[in-house]
């Protein structure tokens, strides 16, 4: 089992998640992050860290939240690694509890 990144961090890229991570394998887009799945050791302490709950153990990706799993593990071998924190977007507060963005999405 490996850890996603699920719609709510789109438009929102907080990565207090990242500072955490001990084996750095978080992915960074223009607009979201993914969790590498073939780097991810389940230790499961990225989650609390996200403020706006995207994380979620693979198990567990609610049921509309599927398709990022995929996505996490597509993504993820196209995007360079992240491992420090920055800023979250400059709108992210704007967008952290919208609903329905993946057509935001940017690759």
């Amino acid at each position: 089992m490996t850890y996603v990144v699920t719609e709510s961090c789109i438009r929102c890229k907080y990565t207090d998640c990242v500072d955490v991570c001990p084996v750095d394998c978080f992915r960074e887009g223009p607009n979201f992050l993914t969790i590498d799945p073939d780097e991810c050791i389940d230790c499961a302490v990225c989650v609390p860290e996200c403020p706006v709950n995207a994380i979620y153990a693979e198990d567990d990706v609610p049921g509309d939240q599927q398709q990022f799993i995929a996505l996490n593990l597509e993504l993820a071998k196209q995007w360079p690694s992240i491992t420090k924190s920055k800023a979250p977007l400059s709108d992210a507060e704007e967008w952290k509890d919208i609903k329905n963005k993946l057509e935001h999405l940017e690759r």
